[in-house]
């Protein structure tokens, strides 16, 4: 039978270590991690799923997760397409540009976070330090350490790191598109505004889903840098789902209701991607 499988499909021996791998690191746990969720004290329940709507904490964290996301989302977005225009408009040294920008997102999240805990310390961070020298009161600017300000500075830390990301993409999609297109619309005398709007941006929409796609799964999931920042605080300022999660998991050891809520935000995130490939299909 061996041989004859072999005869038949002579690439399975070359395949088989993959998927077993596969299997064992993926399909496994996450087969498991269902069955966790869906398991109560008397077997099978939806408890873990029903407590979701009624938990205040989890649903605040999923407002600030949501909140966090559509705005360092929205300005790193326009940022990244302001900068791709502007790099792409230059002549020589568009290349000393680009690897200028994208320094912040070679360093490793957590190397960032710790840089920005310093910059932001309020006693002896170089932030304050600076405004301090201007003459700037600086008492009061607490920056993590303040309710008001702790989601904002986090959410900075993310532009300044993964804008370069999406200014990458942007910029090659911007490289990519045809010439004959904008040449003709320049003849035909448009503007560059009309040019921009009628002629790049519909040229340029595959580039922006995928760009939006996968910073939107990123920062859904956010956690390290959050963490080390923060560590959800000033009380619950920060608190977003994955931290939720991480705390219900590993310091009350409740498996079942921390599995429950990663599927639901990976629900959420799969019904983001469909509708924004809908909305980016309808409008061709």
């Amino acid at each position: 039978m061996i041989q004859t499988l072999r005869r038949s499909w002579p690439g399975v021996p070359w395949v088989a270590p993959t998927v077993v791998l596969l299997l064992a690191l993926s399909i496994y746990p996450l087969v498991f991690s269902v069955k966790v969720s869906l398991t109560g004290p008397a077997g099978f329940s939806l408890a873990n799923y029903a407590r979701l709507v009624q938990d205040r904490l989890f649903l605040q964290a999923l407002a600030q997760t949501l909140l966090y996301t559509a705005v360092a989302l929205a300005i790193e977005f326009v940022l990244g397409l302001a900068l791709a225009l502007l790099i792409d408009s230059l002549g020589r040294g568009r290349a000393l540009f680009r690897a200028g920008l994208l320094a912040p997102m070679l360093l490793p999240p957590v190397v960032v976070a710790v840089i920005w805990r310093l910059i932001y310390n309020p006693q002896f961070g170089v932030l304050n330090g600076t405004l301090r020298s201007l003459s700037i009161n600086t008492s009061a600017l607490t920056w993590t350490s303040g309710e008001g300000g702790a989601l904002a500075s986090v959410i900075l830390v993310d532009v300044w790191e993964w804008t370069p990301f999406l200014f990458l993409l942007l910029s090659a999609g911007l490289q990519a598109l045809p010439y004959e297109p904008l040449e003709a619309a320049r003849m035909d005398g448009a503007s560059s505004w009309q040019v921009f709007r009628d002629v790049v941006l519909p040229l340029l929409k595959p580039v922006m889903t995928l760009a939006i796609l996968l910073r939107t799964m990123d920062l859904m999931r956010i956690f390290d840098q959050i963490f080390i920042l923060t560590q959800g605080g000033p009380g619950f300022a920060t608190e977003t789902v994955s931290l939720y999660i991480y705390r219900t998991a590993f310091r009350f050891f409740n498996f079942g209701y921390a599995a429950a809520m990663s599927f639901l935000g990976l629900g959420l995130t799969i019904v983001f991607a469909k509708s924004l490939m809908r909305v980016m299909r309808v409008s061709k």
